[in-house]
């Protein structure tokens, strides 16, 4: 529990530096906790298929300087916690275009899986749509990509409207801890 302070407190702190480098931003912190079971490891392509609690799958890339991916294996349990961080600034007009920069740090090898990164993109493109009461923003890059955003409450969402060009810049930081889970135990069979 005390390595995710630590690492929830990194994740903060390296979103809230990228945050004082933009004007008019604001910061969205959520931290999420499951137990998921692994159905997939690519170890060529370094991606991790997991079946989180509500049937839902998601796929997680792992980057090359990860050492502990041998150590997961499809049908295992994990415990995940992690802590989603994300700043957003978003202004009026900008050229069509796209860039992106990543920081990554993981867990020694033999550790337990998991790690820290964060990415900072800039994206200029048109929006979508726009969720004024979740307060998500879905914004169409210049290659056809949409990338859905949540805004945090001091973005004025108010003045944007689908159509509108805007350019956004966007730092997210994501830090995991996996821990193994012990199989689930099986009912014993009703005679």
């Amino acid at each position: 529990m005390k390595r995710i302070a630590v690492a929830a407190a990194m994740v903060v702190g390296f979103v809230l530096a990228a945050h004082a480098q933009v004007k008019d931003s604001a910061v969205a912190v959520e931290e999420t906790e499951a137990v998921v079971t692994v159905t997939k490891v690519d170890k060529k392509a370094r991606t991790v298929t997991f079946r989180g609690p509500r049937g839902g799958v998601a796929t997680l890339s792992v980057p090359p300087e990860a050492q502990n991916l041998d150590q997961v294996k499809p049908g295992q349990q994990y415990k995940i916690k992690y802590i989603e961080a994300v700043a957003v600034e978003i202004s009026k007009g900008g050229k069509p275009g796209a860039s992106q920069s990543e920081k990554v740090k993981v867990a020694p090898k033999g550790g337990k899986p998991g790690g820290t990164m964060v990415r900072a993109r800039q994206i200029a493109g048109v929006v979508d749509a726009i969720d004024y009461t979740s307060r998500y923003v879905a914004v169409r890059g210049p290659k056809g990509n949409v990338v859905s955003l949540k805004a945090a409450d001091d973005v004025p969402l108010e003045q944007l409207s689908a159509g509108d060009r805007i350019s956004v810049t966007y730092t997210e930081a994501l830090t995991i801890e996996m821990a193994a889970q012990a199989p689930a135990k099986k009912a014993p069979a009703k005679k």
